[in-house]
């Protein structure tokens, strides 16, 4: 399917939900598959989301009110398939981000990366084995009177070439579900083997606003402290409060930004969420993180046309540092146990 073809699709959908149709007529969530493609729709709020569980489960497009609200440089389906690379929201795992050495620790235990394999590349190791996997099976697609969802489900321990890098048994769900407004994204990690695994995923989402450009944007940011990190971009284990880089965090203008950065002791609020929000002229998005996500890292690297707030499990380099007694906050899934987190995408003014 061409971008063109989506994005036709997308806007013939849109026009049905700004029709005004009879409730009898049409539904206000549904849930579809065409093709490698699955779609989200909320007809009430006017929110189209697309994703191509063949390629990383990756959600590509959140279209709200005609306006796309994540980066997706690609002019077709085809040619993503054919050269994929990070963008719409990319789950990071076995781990996230970087590790200093083509290895990890875990349960005290050293695990080298059999580097003849080719699904790990280089010596500072990044964002794990599974971004662009076809490896996601569908297994729940479905939609009621208050969401739309589809769960694709990833059983890691069937496949020896990721099992001789990361040798934790285990499966993942992912969960993407449309209503209120919002977009959640969930997975679930459950430990099938003899043994505790470390969680040090993430998730990698690029956003936009189209009322503006980047450097008009202003970004609010719920966390107090920041990582201190090398030049390759690995925390040294030091921290700083906040401030230091934003005077003002709820209120921190990206014109003079070149941001690539780690950030911990996140702001809570009653239900032990932070959130992370990019605002532009009329519009803002919200990305709200439940209390499993400990840290957050924030790419948006000057003269690009996007913002990442990256929901982590733990910071960069966490299954090393926790090693060397540098990082304290790595959780862990007890043999047959589950791991459970989730997010949130609100748009407001689209």
């Amino acid at each position: 399917m061409t971008r063109v073809a989506v994005r036709t699709l997308t806007l013939v959908i849109v026009a049905l939900m700004n029709a005004g149709l009879p409730a009898a007529r049409l539904q206000q969530f549904a849930a579809r598959q065409l093709g490698d493609v699955v779609q989200l729709q909320d007809a009430e709020t006017h929110t189209l989301v697309s994703i191509i569980p063949s390629v990383g489960n990756i959600a590509f497009a959140m279209n709200v009110n005609g306006h796309d609200v994540l980066r997706w440089p690609y002019s077709s389906i085809d040619e993503f398939k054919a050269r994929p690379s990070l963008s719409g929201i990319p789950l990071l795992a076995p781990w996230a981000n970087r590790l200093d050495e083509p290895a990890f620790f875990a349960n005290g235990t050293r695990y080298p990366f059999d580097m003849t394999l080719g699904n790990v590349r280089g010596d500072i190791p990044i964002h794990g084995l599974l971004q662009t996997t076809n490896l996601w099976k569908v297994v729940d697609l479905n939609a009621d009177a208050r969401s739309a969802w589809v769960t694709s489900r990833l059983e890691f321990f069937r496949h020896p070439s990721l099992m001789k890098q990361w040798p934790f048994a285990h499966t993942i769900e992912m969960t993407y579900r449309l209503g209120g407004g919002a977009l959640e994204v969930a997975v679930a990690i459950t430990n099938v083997g003899a043994e505790p695994m470390p969680v040090a995923i993430g998730f990698h989402p690029y956003f936009k606003l189209t009322d503006s450009v980047r450097d008009d944007w202003t970004i609010a940011v719920g966390a107090r402290t920041r990582w201190l990190l090398a030049d390759n971009k690995l925390p040294t284990g030091g921290t700083e409060p906040i401030e230091r880089l934003f005077p003002n965090p709820n209120a921190a203008p990206l014109r003079a930004l070149n941001l690539d950065d780690v950030f911990g002791d996140l702001v809570r609020d009653g239900q032990d969420r932070a959130t992370m929000s990019v605002i532009g002229k009329t519009q803002r998005l919200d990305v709200t993180m439940g209390p499993n996500f400990k840290s957050v890292v924030i790419y948006s690297p000057a003269g690009r046309d996007f913002i990442c707030f990256e929901p982590m499990s733990a910071i960069t380099n966490a299954l090393n540092l926790t090693q060397k007694g540098l990082y304290k906050d790595l959780q862990s899934i007890p043999p047959r146990g589950i791991w459970r987190e989730s997010f949130l995408i609100t748009p407001h003014g689209f």
